[in-house]
């Protein structure tokens, strides 16, 4: 399946949760959306728990 399907199934979740439940629904279903992304790219291999936890690694500072 194709990125461009996926996301297509994607809007069409938030639009149907947006239409019949409200912005909260929206929310919730975003918010669900992302963790659930998360969680595969992790399973997958893709990504490292720590890559969330890491400092920079160049020396730069907030200002």
């Amino acid at each position: 399946m194709s990125m461009a399907v996926v996301g297509m199934v994607a809007g069409m979740a938030l639009a149907f949760a947006g239409y019949f439940g409200g912005f909260g629904a929206f929310l919730l279903v975003a918010a669900l959306g992302a963790i659930g992304f998360v969680a595969g790219r992790f399973l997958e291999g893709d990504l490292e728990l720590g890559d969330f936890f890491r400092s920079r690694e160049r020396g730069d500072r907030r200002r």
